[in-house]
């Protein structure tokens, strides 16, 4: 065989071994995106299956606490027990969120004018810590977080999980930077790293971080921890607004 046949020769040997090679490495991609969406699905099932069961024992234990704070809201000012308000889901989508009402009914247009004295470090979030729209009672229930216990009627729905980054109103969500939307790859919950890290004494970009944090980080051995350093926050949260 000639010098230029066995170059020839040798060119197609090395051709062929490097597509051999491709199709290895596209199988091995292939298998471990098959591994790790089937990691996935089965912990998007055993997270919805601790979400249901945690969220009906929460209605079942804090049924007295359900009916104390109601007569308690009655009593303190005028309005519903209850405030429900559009927020955003997953992917995008809208549902309506409960809560206990902690603020005066008018609220909402009170925020408006309170807007200059926004003390969240950047972003659309509003927050304010001597808020003069919450009343006696709010001030309590939101210490405590126990405004935020009809949400577990979200989490049987399966509007919210109890752990994912806080649900955002619409037009918060609108002002959003590109990387921030990565937050709504998951369900919204009651508790994430903001919540146990120092809520409203962590700014907002640091906020969408950590919820950037979870979405990548998550894992049922993660969600577990959230859920017992959320416990903490339930006796009395100093960062709670």
């Amino acid at each position: 065989m000639s010098s230029l046949g066995e170059e020839l020769f040798s060119a197609e040997i090395q051709k062929e071994l490097a597509i051999e090679e491709e199709i290895v490495v596209k199988e091995e991609s292939a298998s471990n995106f098959a591994i790790k969406g089937g990691r996935r699905i089965v912990y998007q099932s055993v997270k919805r299956i601790l979400d249901i069961l945690g969220a009906l024992f929460g209605l079942i234990v804090a049924s007295p606490v359900f009916l104390l704070t109601s007569i308690l809201i009655k009593l303190d000012s005028k309005g519903p027990i209850f405030f429900s308000q559009q927020r955003v889901g997953l992917n995008g989508k809208p549902f309506k969120m409960y809560k206990f009402r902690s603020m005066v009914v008018n609220a909402e247009e009170l925020k408006e004018i309170l807007q200059k004295h926004n003390e969240m470090d950047g972003g659309p979030m509003f927050k304010m810590k001597e808020d003069p729209r919450v009343t006696k009672i709010g001030r309590f229930i939101r210490k405590t977080s126990i405004d935020e216990l009809p949400q577990l009627i979200n989490i049987l729905r399966g509007d919210m999980s109890i752990v994912g980054p806080r649900p955002s109103l619409p037009k918060e969500v609108a002002k959003f930077e590109p990387w921030m939307l990565e937050r709504l790859e998951v369900k919204p919950g009651l508790t994430c790293y903001w919540q146990t890290s120092g809520r409203s004494d962590i700014g907002f970009l640091d906020w969408m971080k950590l919820d950037v944090k979870y979405v990548r980080e998550r894992s049922t051995l993660v969600d577990i921890k959230l859920i017992f350093k959320t416990f903490k926050v339930f006796l009395g949260d100093e960062h709670a607004r």
